[in-house]
């Protein structure tokens, strides 16, 4: 099929979209759908099913301002029925609905599992927390200083790659590169170190891909590898790894970026995200998500004192907001967001309510300035728990 190109094309595009939202709105939040998820209609308490139908409101509508093509969402608290939803679209090209059982990229929330790899061979005697990465990997700047836990707490001062303009135009102009650590490092390794170690926190995709390194280093395995035995098999999660390269197992969601050359809006389900490795490149689905969403708030692969270190989070600078070892802790909420070009993530656990909010999006672009997963993200919980408001900039003291 030819592509289409110019204003034409543009205006063609909104108006396909525009078709698709709206042919997919009956679906988004039918009449009763609020109950569904229940034994049937007369199950769910109507507390609950009033709770559900808000939810409905607000999620089409944040997402509907956010300019979110698709959107599934879950949440799960002790007592009440489970919410889950599919909203939107999942292929503006034919207009496919978003549902629930999409695999989806899950960006950032990789490091969760990466720092649980690394954090299990702590409790196996294998590494240290503060030996220095200069013992597993050459020729980091500074390494000599630079210990596991700085990198795993995201305040070892070392350049993200990420960052480097030269990086970003390879990524943006050969978006299905295949990318190997050492070149990303490399990069990072080619700018000054941005302040001593332990001195301040900066989020750096540099550390985490330092620290798949050691896991590699030590369990003698690839960390794709190491990840599935150590984590995922056990765990359970059956449709959660980390790729070689763009494999996307079917079903999925196609993903819509404007991290272009032009900023136009790109399609880009068959990026490679090998650029993101042991920091972003995972793959997962809703319901392993959810599992894993308790089980690394409350360390079910790690001994009691190892969780606790990963749970002795500093402030990152942002109200309300710490960072402990590959987790976010976020007025109450333990876990971890992620985005890489057409995709975001929120998968996060309440202890105090033990509630679970798993949110998936197909699309990487700003609203406001602001992720869309973090625009959703506080308005769920603004619903859920309006005590602990996940992204809220309000001193929840």
């Amino acid at each position: 099929m030819r592509i289409r190109t110019g204003r034409r094309a543009g205006r063609t595009a909104a108006m396909i979209l525009a078709a698709c939202l709206a042919a997919s709105l009956p679906s988004m939040a039918a009449p009763g759908a609020a109950a569904a998820t229940a034994k049937g209609p007369a199950a769910a308490p109507r507390s609950w099913a009033a709770t559900a139908a808000e939810l409905d409101r607000v999620i089409q509508r944040t997402a509907t301002d956010a300019g979110v093509p698709g959107v599934i969402v879950g949440v799960w608290k002790p007592g009440q029925p489970r919410y889950v939803r599919a909203f939107g679209i999942a292929d503006k090209s034919d207009c496919a609905p978003m549902r629930a059982g999409l695999n989806m990229r899950i960006g950032s929330e990789t490091k969760t599992f990466t720092v649980t790899a690394l954090l299990q061979l702590v409790d196996r005697g294998r590494v240290g927390l503060d030996d220095p990465i200069s013992a597993y990997v050459p020729g980091v700047p500074d390494g000599r200083h630079i210990t596991l836990r700085q990198l795993a707490e995201m305040r070892s001062g070392l350049f993200p790659y990420s960052k480097d303009t030269g990086f970003q135009h390879l990524l943006t102009t050969q978006p299905h590169r295949q990318w190997a650590p050492r070149e990303l490092l490399r990069i990072a390794f080619g700018h000054a170190n941005q302040f001593p170690p332990g001195a301040r926190f900066d989020y750096s995709n540099t550390n985490t891909v330092l620290l798949g390194l050691v896991v590699e280093r030590v369990t003698h395995r690839p960390l794709r590898d190491v990840i599935r035995d150590l984590i995922t098999r056990p765990s359970g999660l059956d449709h959660t790894f980390l790729p070689k390269a763009a494999e996307f197992p079917l079903p999925h969601a196609h993903g819509y970026t404007d991290f272009t050359p032009d900023g136009t809006v790109a399609d880009a389900t068959d990026f490679n995200p090998s650029w993101g490795w042991a920091a972003g490149a995972m793959i997962s689905d809703l319901d392993d998500l959810r599992s894993w969403a308790v089980n690394v708030a409350t360390g079910g692969l790690l001994t009691r004192q190892t969780q606790a270190e990963r749970l002795d989070a500093k402030p990152t600078g942002a109200p309300g907001d710490f960072y402990g070892l590959g987790i976010d802790v976020n007025h109450g909420w333990i876990g971890h967001a992620g985005s890489l070009p057409g995709y975001q993530s929120l998968t996060i656990y309440l202890p105090a309510m033990r509630a679970t909010l798993v949110i998936l999006l197909n699309t990487d672009i700003p609203s406001r300035g602001e992720n869309p997963s973090t625009v959703l993200g506080r308005a769920i919980t603004q619903v859920i728990s309006p005590g602990n408001v996940y992204g809220d900039a309000s001193d929840q003291s």
